[in-house]
């Protein structure tokens, strides 16, 4: 069996709440990510989604170590980050990059374009000044950018240059990993197309594997080769793209589903939406913490919380009953709908990925 690029084991991050006078007095704690596990192969996409609050962005910072666990294990290219000092860690950097969701804030506005993407290559001192600026004009003509952008400045480019600005910097140290948070939610549909073809590209041309956190399932739906579904801090569906939306078993999995907008007027859904919500983290009740949502609920979901277990191979559901709940009729053709620009090619990228395999 192949050893995963990234192996997250029952990862755990909880922040302390305090009140009173100087916050002197903990009153409790956030469970924010809550025994989360998964694995990431090279040049394989997984994505997290999943509503907000529900912990995918806390995961993304807790593998990439700008958070610091509470528990867990987060084993990258065979190694456990997840206790490793600053120094040790400073080395593993260069192999995992993260790209932001906002391309207006992650960017200095004070710093020429150059600048940016060569900082990374500075700060880690690689290279000489002339083999430097080299680089950075190679990595903006991979982005769809020109060389003579390096001069430029942020606030010169719209948010879709921007956000190539921000991959090429992710980029330039040459990584294995790279985290994408959200990285095409603040953009207009027609550029998110553009971007998400650049991403699909570079992992094709340079073996990339990516964590790609988003709420976007139709957009998900072509470009992530596996889709981890979490609710409140916790995995509650794991699965190919493939089997998720055809036979989503957990009743939320399948709440998300339901609720992607069909562009058809005479089609009417097959489920209704979710009512009330979600459950505060800083007072997760006892049992299944989906149950006060679930249509299913019974009295073993308030008593029992379910473990994510494997129902088929590749499969992992965390419910009690997943097996005998009915499927949806319309979860697979509601996730149908995404840009037609970005439709036929990611279509013809995923057939070019699979005759490879």
């Amino acid at each position: 069996m192949t050893t995963p690029l990234l192996a997250v084991r029952d990862l755990t991050k909880h922040f302390a709440v305090s009140r009173g006078v100087l916050l002197a007095r903990r009153t409790g704690t956030v469970r924010a990510v809550d025994g989360v596990s998964f694995e990431l192969a090279e040049g394989e996409t997984l994505a997290l989604v999943g509503e907000s609050g529900c912990g995918k962005s806390t995961t993304a910072r807790l593998v990439l170590r700008l958070l610091d666990p509470t528990e867990g294990a987060i084993i990258f290219q065979g190694r456990d980050i997840a206790r490793l000092p600053s120094a040790a860690l400073r080395p593993l950097r260069r192999a995992m990059q993260p790209v932001f969701q906002d391309p207006f804030a992650s960017l200095n506005p004070r710093m020429t374009v150059g600048r940016i993407i060569e900082e990374p290559m500075e700060v880690h001192g690689i290279g000489g000044a002339a083999w430097r600026r080299a680089r950075v004009a190679e990595l903006l003509r991979l982005v769809g950018l020109a060389p003579y952008h390096a001069e430029r400045f942020p606030h010169q480019f719209s948010g879709g240059q921007r956000q190539r600005i921000g991959i090429a910097r992710a980029l330039a140290l040459d990584p294995k990993l790279v985290v994408l948070d959200e990285p095409v939610s603040a953009l207009d549909v027609s550029i998110q197309a553009q971007v998400l073809n650049l991403l699909a590209d570079l992992q094709d041309r340079l073996g990339l594997a990516y964590l790609f956190i988003a709420h976007d399932l139709a957009v998900v739906r072509h470009i992530a080769d596996r889709i981890a579904v979490m609710y409140l801090g916790r995995v509650v569906e794991l699965a190919d793209k493939r089997t998720l939306y055809r036979a989503p078993r957990h009743p939320y999995t399948q709440a998300l589903l339901a609720a992607i907008p069909v562009p058809d007027p005479r089609r009417r859904r097959a489920a209704p939406l979710l009512s009330g919500d979600p459950p505060s983290p800083f007072d997760v009740p006892p049992g299944c913490a989906f149950r006060s949502r679930c249509a299913h609920a019974r009295d073993r979901c308030r008593e029992e919380r379910p473990q994510l277990r494997e129902i088929a191979p590749g499969h992992k559901v965390a419910c009690h009953y997943a097996e005998t709940l009915p499927l949806p009729e319309l979860a697979s053709l509601a996730a149908a709908h995404v840009p037609p620009a970005l439709s036929h090619r990611l279509s013809l990228q995923a057939a070019r990925r699979a005759a490879k395999v």
